[in-house]
């Protein structure tokens, strides 16, 4: 079955479709408005189940409506949820995300108790070795706790640097796989062309890069070299939570001992086939 743990956020989306997306000071109105769970980490812990492991989540939501909503929606996933503290110090994180005809979006968000993450426990990573999936709308303390906790346990370390920040020294240091998206790669390197910043980001962690390509699929790169993973054509409805959705399935595919291209393959597959429906799950 292979083990994951996951730390990351868990927020509500509201989402409302249009036909195209607004500029800026621009109103675009006739769309539809839908209520979905959503958060980075809380999406890749349903993707990681749907890919056949066992799930935990690290993550803190409001003691509120939303909150109570979130925990039972990742309940009936399958999702463990012990660890997902329950704050009166804030609300629970909300993500305002615009949907246009090609599934394309805009995504803002207020991340509220998101913010609180603060303590990895680490009797989570007891018995056989798994995957610690990271995200970065959790605080880099936390982060770089469950990483270290995770070197020192043996377990793998998969970390999804989005939103993309400055990555803190102590991650780098537990040579983490690292899976940004196209354009986290070159905000993180400053390389516009996408194997050069691929490359560069394995030099800084000594290990596989994975930088995600949306519709392009994703590019491998190792000490091997660079190999392009492609994706299934699909006409994609909504692409919010596809990159999730690869993370997700590409921390299960490896906590199950698949090889690294094998796992990245059926996780670029999964991620097309999540934008075939709406929502980030």
């Amino acid at each position: 079955m292979g083990n994951v743990v996951v730390v990351g956020s868990v927020n509500v989306d509201f989402v409302v479709t249009v036909d195209r997306l607004p500029q800026a000071g621009q109103t675009v109105s006739g769309g539809s408005f839908e209520r979905f769970g959503g958060g980075k980490g809380a999406n890749q812990a349903v993707a990681a189940v749907r890919a056949g492991a066992h799930v935990e989540l690290v993550g803190c939501v409001g003691a509120d409506i939303d909150g109570a909503a979130a925990l039972a929606e990742l309940a009936a996933e399958g999702v463990g949820t012990n660890h997902v503290r329950q704050t009166q110090e804030a609300a629970t994180g909300v993500a305002l995300i615009t949907v246009d005809a090609t599934g394309g979006n805009q995504i803002a968000v207020a991340p509220g108790a998101n913010r609180l993450v603060a303590d990895f426990p680490l009797s989570m990573l007891r018995g056989d070795a798994g995957v610690v999936l990271l995200s970065f709308e959790a605080p880099d303390a936390v982060l770089c706790q469950a990483a270290e906790a995770a070197v020192a346990a043996g377990w793998s370390v998969v970390v999804n640097p989005a939103p993309a920040r400055p990555l803190a020294p102590r991650l780098l240091a537990c040579h983490p796989i690292l899976v940004p998206n196209e354009h986290e790669a070159t905000e993180l390197t400053g390389e516009a062309d996408l194997e050069r910043a691929a490359e560069q980001l394995r030099h800084m962690t000594d290990t596989t890069v994975v930088v995600t390509l949306g519709a392009d699929g994703a590019l491998l790169c190792n000490e091997g070299g660079t190999q392009r993973i492609a994706a299934p054509t699909v006409n994609a409805v909504d692409t919010t939570g596809a990159g999730d959705c690869l993370c997700g399935t590409l921390a299960a595919g490896i906590a199950q001992a698949l090889p690294l291209a094998e796992a990245l393959a059926l996780a670029v597959t999964a991620a097309s086939q999540s934008t075939l429906t709406r929502g980030a799950r």
